[in-house]
């Protein structure tokens, strides 16, 4: 953070649930939206900067959702993390002012949440809910918008000031809209009240990046294996979602849809009037009012069942667990290590390919493209001759990497002697 700290005042947030297809821990359940199934899995919410490069990860076997999270265990990392904020006397000074900036998806647009970052004079960017209306096509203006990482794109912007809502409470939002060639118009809403459209419109639209960041770690990082076997319990006080509360929902959801069952097929009556179809629609009334009175009954059973408990309340077979997750600590760091390194010599080749894709294809390659190695004991140098690379472009592409490599004067860890890249 401290090597880029404009970059690091804005920070992307969002969730990877982590799928466990073991027996040992007893993991809760939670919707795989990539799978579009419950399953037992845990979720770690990875910080990455606007280029998708991560800066920490936080694994939550028991969660209560992404804002749970963000105030409890991210935020207080950030606050001391973060460099260059303002001080104590610029916020009192400007009440528009923020510390730093977190984007995330639409799970986090609540009052609730913004309200509590703003709190702490942290500002918020992330899509808006529930978006009715639409504006006049005549409030979007062609703006220019500088993308994150170098670069311009284009797009059409509309801003207003707004109040995002709860009850009688209410925080002050800025809401940018993006119009689309096929006319949509995607809502963005901002606390960061000084921040302008296209600032606020560039970041929020990068978060793509951080999406790529998650496919790239499941394909080449096996960000999902499974490190190390066995599990520990949870601490017992954590509260968790009661079984047999979830029972009961399960059961008012299956007695709602008979009785939705029972009035549509008295809906189909109503037509027919002749004695035999009269006596079945009395059937059917008296059926539905007994179903009614069923899900009261199922209703009233639920009210009195708290939604959580806590762990030690549990049966001991209906306890979840963890995995151990020391191992897992270690290899998310190395991975964090190993992607930033990676993404720093994609930079590099990025300035003699056109696209990122295949500028990573090309360092995945030469990881594991055979070379010669020279010491030489008296000039204290050690080359890495790097064999060729299957087309002339790549040729070149290397070679201008490990150039500006060999310039950056890397030494031996172990024996000090200066590190000379070639391509031969």
């Amino acid at each position: 953070m401290e090597d880029d700290p404009d970059e690091a005042g804005y920070l992307y947030v969002d969730g990877h649930v982590r799928v466990y297809h073991g027996d040992q821990a007893m993991l809760p359940r939670r919707f795989v939206s990539r799978e579009r199934l419950c399953l037992r899995a845990t979720t770690d919410y990875w910080v990455n900067d606007a280029l998708g490069r991560p800066f920490f990860v936080v694994s939550k076997a028991v969660t209560e959702g992404l804002a749970d999270t963000l105030l409890k265990d991210i935020v207080p990392e950030l606050l001391s993390a973060v460099p260059e904020q303002p001080s104590e006397q610029e916020l009192q000074s400007d009440p528009r002012l923020h510390r730093f900036v977190i984007v995330f998806d639409r799970e986090g647009a609540t009052h609730n949440l913004l309200s509590a970052l703003w709190e702490k004079r942290i500002g918020a960017i992330t899509y808006r809910k529930n978006v009715k209306d639409v504006w006049p096509e005549s409030e979007f203006l062609d703006s220019e918008v500088a993308v994150p990482g170098g670069g311009n794109t284009r797009m059409k912007l509309a801003m207003r000031e707004t109040t995002l809502t709860a009850g009688k409470a209410g925080i002050a939002v800025t809401e940018v809209r993006r119009l689309t060639q096929t006319g949509h118009q995607t809502a963005v809403i901002s606390s960061a009240q000084g921040l302008n459209n296209t600032v606020i419109g560039a970041r929020m639209f990068s978060r793509w990046c951080q999406e790529n960041f998650f496919a790239y770690m499941m394909e080449h990082f096996d960000i999902d294996g499974l490190i190390e076997y066995g599990s520990e319990a949870l601490p017992g006080t954590l509260l968790v979602v009661n079984p047999a509360r979830r029972d009961c929902d399960k059961a008012v959801k299956q007695a709602l849809h008979a009785m939705q069952k029972l009035q549509a097929k008295l809906g189909e009556q109503q037509v027919l009037d002749d004695g035999i179809e009269i006596q079945k629609k009395a059937e059917c009334v008296q059926d539905i009012q007994t179903a009614q009175e069923e899900l009261q009954l199922l209703r009233a059973k639920r009210k009195q069942i708290a939604k959580k408990v806590t762990i030690d309340s549990l049966p001991e077979n209906l306890r979840p667990t963890r995995l151990l997750p020391l191992n897992k600590m270690l290899a998310d760091t190395v991975k964090m290590i190993a992607y930033r390194a990676e993404t720093a010599l994609v930079a590099i080749l990025r300035r003699h390919l056109n696209k990122e894709d295949e500028a990573r294809a090309l360092v995945r390659e030469l990881f594991v493209s055979a070379a010669d190695i020279e010491p030489n004991d008296c000039a204290r140098t050690l080359t890495i001759r790097i064999h060729r690379m299957a087309s002339p472009v790549h040729d070149r592409a290397i070679a201008a990497l490990l150039d500006a490599m060999t310039k950056q004067n890397f030494c031996h860890p172990e024996t000090g002697a200066k590190m000379i890249y070639a391509l031969v």
